[in-house]
């Protein structure tokens, strides 16, 4: 029984479609697999090693089920006994899967973190306490709770609930600021200083294996992506992208339940110089044009204003969202807007009494997505987002200038907004991620 549990999971490793691999395994070995749905509580550590002898201690870790599909979580802030109380949902998941930890430290400056130790155990039910061990040595690191709850399920044919490992909530985001955010003297909107990253779920139900290769016919994509100096020009991208996500204790992170904690992500934020008028308009949905994709990578959906100043001397802003990958699964622009369209609107309306509208395409040069998608990702969103209303317009269509144009007036006629805020633009003398990934380079 041994030998036919290692060959079902060398079986599950190898074949592309996982589900087929795990029956046609079970069936050979005559072992019958069973499928759980499965609600891991990830509660927290304690008596942690220290990675460093001084200095503090700023513990994350990172869960895989079988290197089939993975968690991420937040980070907290100078302890050795951390409480996490994050949850993790998967469906379709063998009995017999493994759940794997890494516990590591995240560093304020360092482009990686450094590994505290790591474990592995079942998904059998029930709460446990394991043993955090170092990689190298096998060195006890610490102690690691959790627990989890087993539902058990069964493949439904080959419709969508049949696709093993499915993520299924919670939603969670997380927003990271520029690096050079700290050092900046003119900054009125910190907000384009900022980007968001959030763990949707449904992509492979909705796409498959569906992606959006680069454009060949895009100048900026064929820099990237063709020809001698293209990796000179995709390193510096993915230098940027690191920096740019890099997971610290000032990323914000959180869990979006409805639309309306999704729009909360899309009011202004704080300005430093609160001179111009415009701090009442912090607290607000702010009219905006966002920059997105739907990550390949891991299954993400990030997005910042377009205008944010860390595109600044950057090819494409798709692919420093993107890694400089080569296809994503989608990606274009979004903007929110009440319903009925900005230039109907008055600032006299309070937000709350509004039914807003999230208007996406399909605009990005670099992956040039094909339009015919856009009713999928309207269905993503709607997914994820309970309530939300989405509204799908390809790159071409009239009506998506209309709309942006209106939301882009109401920014500078009613809310103060700068013309130099609607696209990537530094100041005078100003520190750009750009500059800082050009001095990293001469390090």
């Amino acid at each position: 029984m041994e030998s036919a549990h290692y060959d079902l999971q060398s079986a599950k490793v190898k074949s592309h479609n996982h589900l087929d691999a795990i029956e046609l395994a079970a069936k050979e070995f005559n072992v019958d697999t069973k499928y759980v749905d499965l609600i891991i509580r990830f509660i927290g550590a304690s008596d942690l090693a220290r990675v460093h002898v001084i200095g503090t201690m700023n513990p994350c870790f990172r869960a895989t089920l079988d290197d089939k599909v993975s968690y991420t979580s937040s980070v907290k802030p100078n302890t050795l006994s951390p409480v996490w109380d994050e949850t993790w949902i998967v469906k379709m998941v063998p009995s017999t899967a493994t759940l794997s930890v890494v516990v590591r430290e995240v560093e304020t400056g360092a482009l990686l973190d450094n590994d505290v130790g790591v474990f592995q155990t079942t998904v059998n039910p029930g709460t446990k306490e394991v043993e955090i061990v170092g990689k190298r040595l096998g060195r006890n690191k610490g102690s690691f709770w959790l627990s989890s709850l087993k539902i058990e399920s069964s493949p439904s044919g080959y419709d969508s609930r049949s696709i093993p490992y499915s993520f299924d909530g919670p939603i969670r985001y997380s927003r990271h600021d520029s690096p050079t955010m700290g050092v900046l003297t003119n900054l009125r909107d910190t907000r384009l200083y900022s980007t968001w990253k959030i763990y949707i779920k449904g992509i492979p139900q909705f796409f498959g294996d569906t992606v959006q290769r680069w454009n060949h016919d895009y100048k900026a994509a064929q820099a990237m992506f063709k020809g001698p100096t293209s990796i000179a020009v995709r390193s510096g991208i993915m230098a940027g992208h690191r920096m740019l996500y890099a997971r610290t204790v000032l990323n914000g992170f959180g869990v979006i339940t409805s639309a309306d904690d999704l729009f909360k992500l899309l009011r202004g934020s704080s300005r430093r110089s609160s001179g111009d008028g415009n701090s009442a308009f912090e607290n607000r949905i702010k009219p905006a044009v966002y920059t997105y994709v739907i990550t390949e990578e891991d299954q993400t959906f990030r997005f910042s204003e377009t205008g944010a100043t860390f595109f600044v001397d950057f090819a494409s802003k798709h692919a420093l969202h993107n890694n400089c990958a080569e296809s994503v699964v989608y990606g274009g622009e979004f903007h929110p807007r009440p319903e009925g369209g900005w230039e109907n609107f008055s600032d006299y309306t309070d937000d709350s009494s509004v039914r807003w509208e999230l208007v996406i395409d399909n605009d990005s040069g670099t992956y040039s997505p094909n339009p015919d998608l856009l009713a999928k990702v309207a269905q993503l969103l709607e997914l994820n987002f309970t309530g939300i209303n989405v509204v799908a317009l390809a790159q071409d269509d009239p009506e998506l200038k209309k709309s942006i144009d209106a939301c882009r007036e109401y920014a500078l006629t009613k809310r103060g907004v700068k013309a130099t805020e609607l696209e990537p633009h530094a100041s005078e003398g100003e520190e750009t991620l750009s500059d800082r990934v050009s001095a990293l380079k001469k390090t």
